[in-house]
């Protein structure tokens, strides 16, 4: 009765009841839940566009762009006014530390968002919490992926993605716990050398390393004579079938990694000190089950077998026969190699071929060489000296005895004359 009273007076008054009704105003200490996201990700030609809702947490609590950054670089947001209500970023797609993947099919950029709030002047205390938002691009890789047309400036996809297919090969000498790169080369005849063949793969897809084979000669050429062949019939270490104890390390420690050991050695007719080691090696995908072209094989002298470091046990049986493979294809690496540019261009006509390198590691010094010849009868100038010397006091001796046989003799020969008295 008091309310509708008071609306009939109020319409009397001011004519209408538009001012006389409350009008009803939105609380803002509870807003609506906003209607998009509150990160959107653009992934454009060549960079990504983030755009960040203030209203982060949808609490209302406005988040400060000076609290925001992307990617493990810490990138900062493109300057805003204090009244917009979002947050950008405009970042190239190989900046602020995105990482990329290669998978079968895509290209893969991924990055973060990181909200990290810190207190607002001289206050201790935070309303809002830490976020980390995951932010990831894909694009397909079996296509062109710009709409823009193609100039003649402009780097085909397909030219970028064969760059970024190069691979990195490495041999190298480490100590014996393989946790570093062997300091010196010098050896002991008898000890053992602990080889490590790696690639680095990149962006690539996984890939596992092979050591087709090794061949040491006593210059880098690797068709020098006289030449020890150490691994061959792609993947075989035949150093020991002999008295060595040579053998590939298993497991891995990765796949795009193979060690082995091989015990040191000299050319028995060559007076020189030093070797080389040089190496075939080679990459397939690692899903890719090893056979008898791509394999790794030690021979056990216990059991008087090959054992694959992986793979089905089989695939090492035609280290026994002397011919793994097709024919024609087992070819060692003291024969002269095909050429390069055969090989650049089979790695052109299809994607994931196997890439191939050679590489040499050395000189290898061994310090007991000296005291090899030695024993291989070669007379060393110490020994010389020694005998010189012995050889002139015997000749002096000798000398000596015989000048004193001879005056011995010339006296006893003479005829002895005596004094005859003259009488008076």
């Amino acid at each position: 009765m008091g309310l509708s009273y008071g609306l009939f007076v109020c319409f009397l008054l001011l004519g209408g009841t538009e001012l006389c009704c409350p009008q009803t105003t939105p609380d803002k200490t509870h807003p609506s839940l906003p209607s998009s996201p509150p990160v959107v990700v653009e992934c454009l030609e060549a960079e990504l566009v983030v755009t960040v809702s203030k209203n982060l947490f949808g609490t209302g609590k406005l988040v400060r762009p000076a609290d925001l950054t992307l990617g493990p670089e810490n990138c900062e947001p493109l300057l805003s006014v204090d009244t917009e209500d979002v947050v950008r970023f405009e970042v190239g797609l190989h900046k602020c530390g995105n990482s990329v993947q290669v998978t079968d099919d895509a290209l893969v950029y991924s990055t973060f968002l990181l909200h990290n709030p810190r207190p607002v002047g001289n206050l201790s205390i935070l309303r809002t919490n830490r976020a980390e938002v995951p932010i990831e691009c894909r694009y397909p890789r079996h296509s062109n992926v710009s709409s823009q047309a193609i100039l003649p400036t402009w780097v085909p996809f397909r030219t970028t993605m064969l760059s970024e297919e190069k691979l990195a090969f490495s041999l190298r000498l480490m100590e014996e716990d393989w946790g570093s790169e062997k300091r010196s080369p010098t050896f002991q005849l008898g000890d053992v050398a602990h080889l490590q063949a790696e690639v680095h793969t990149g962006s690539h897809v996984p890939l596992r390393l092979f050591v087709d084979h090794c061949v040491a000669t006593l210059t880098p050429d690797r068709n020098a004579s006289p030449h020890h062949t150490i691994v061959d019939l792609h993947g075989c270490l035949v150093d020991g079938l002999s008295d060595a104890s040579s053998a590939f390390k298993a497991p891995r420690p990765k796949p795009e990694t193979l060690q082995f050991t091989v015990d040191m050695f000299h050319f028995a007719n060559d007076p020189r000190n030093t070797i080389y080691i040089t190496c075939h090696l080679k990459v397939t995908p690692a899903d890719r089950v090893p056979d008898q072209l791509n394999k790794a094989c030690s021979f056990v002298k216990s059991s008087n077998r090959w054992f694959p470091v992986e793979g089905p046990a089989e695939i090492c049986n035609c280290c026994n026969k002397g011919s793994c493979g097709l024919p024609g294809h087992s070819r060692r690496l003291s024969h002269p190699e095909r050429p390069r540019r055969k090989l650049a261009s089979r790695s052109r006509s299809r994607r994931h071929v196997t890439e191939e390198v050679d590489i040499t590691v050395g000189p290898l010094i061994f310090l007991g060489k000296a005291a090899d010849r030695g024993a291989e009868g070669l007379t060393s100038p110490h020994t010389v000296m020694v005998g010189i010397g012995l050889a002139t006091v015997l000749s002096l001796t000798l000398a000596t005895i015989v000048l004193g046989l001879a005056r011995r003799h010339h006296t006893a020969s003479r005829p002895m004359i005596c004094p005859v008295p003259v009488s008076q």
